[in-house]
């Protein structure tokens, strides 16, 4: 299993429609670790800690976000692993 650390950066209708509860939710079901949390600039910030597959899987859904949402601009880093993360949680 490979094992991989994305930072994204969320742009769009993502706040007030429960984007960050609904990211915590997608990221449990896939056992992926880390955080995600609002920006004052209107974005949503998120780390995705876990299996490639997992990881690439809470990707894609976060293209699309929950229905309210409007997702304009998902902007990727990969980078390796810390293991810093035993669970997913809102900040």
């Amino acid at each position: 299993m490979i094992l991989v650390r994305a930072k994204v950066h969320i742009s769009g209708r993502v706040q007030g429609v429960w984007f960050r509860q609904s990211t915590k939710d997608t990221a449990q079901q896939h056992a992926v670790t880390g955080w995600c949390r609002n920006n004052p600039d209107g974005t949503v910030e998120a780390v995705f800690e876990g299996a490639e597959t997992a990881v690439k899987a809470v990707l894609d859904w976060c293209k699309k976000g929950p229905e309210l949402a409007h997702v304009d601009d998902l902007q990727i880093e990969w980078a390796d692993p810390t293991g810093e993360f035993e669970i997913f949680q809102i900040r």
